[in-house]
């Protein structure tokens, strides 16, 4: 993301460009133009709008919802562990009584965000697996199927017509035998 630059002029100032600003967001926004503070009634307004920023295409697609979820538990999981983990640091350092419980809920935390990270990974292959891949086979393989489809064409062809000429009584043979 970009932020697009702003061009001033050297002698503007900072209660111009607010008001210019605000003039510029709600033209009319109950004032009448010929009320309003530091604005002569007809006046042209000389600053174009110019947004903050540009937006640019995303290089690669977002992550897909079940990541994301997994990602973002992961995260909230991992919080509440550094928050436990100081908590326990700053009991132990007064010599609390709360300071065992604490470090002990500490140990357990920092397993289930192991486990949380290790979620965002099996979910994102997971997901990768049953959506991502798109899989294409290779030229032999594609010939090989080809070859065998035309095979099967050829031997269906052949029973059609061996059960045409049954049908009809064998006319059209040659020798009756």
């Amino acid at each position: 993301m970009r932020t697009a630059g702003r061009r001033e002029a050297p002698g503007e100032s900072v209660a111009g460009r607010t008001q210019a600003r605000w003039d510029r967001k709600e033209p009319g926004h109950g004032i009448p133009e010929s009320g309003r503070p530091g604005r002569p009634a007809g006046e042209e307004q000389r600053q174009s709008y110019r947004p903050l920023w540009v937006e640019e295409p995303a290089r690669r697609h977002p992550t897909p919802d079940p990541v994301r979820a997994a990602v973002v538990r992961a995260v909230l999981v991992i919080a509440v562990t550094l928050i436990q983990a100081m908590v326990a640091f700053l009991c132990t350092l007064a010599g609390s009584w709360a300071a065992f419980p604490m470090v002990i809920s500490s140990v357990a935390s920092t397993v289930v965000a192991t486990w949380a990270v290790v979620d965002v990974w099996v979910t994102r292959q997971v997901w990768s697996q049953r959506y991502g891949v798109v899989s294409e086979p290779s030229s032999t393989a594609r010939a090989l199927r080809r070859e065998r489809r035309a095979r099967r064409r050829q031997e269906r062809a052949a029973l059609r017509e061996q059960e045409r000429i049954r049908r009809t009584g064998g006319a059209g043979r040659l020798s009756h035998s």
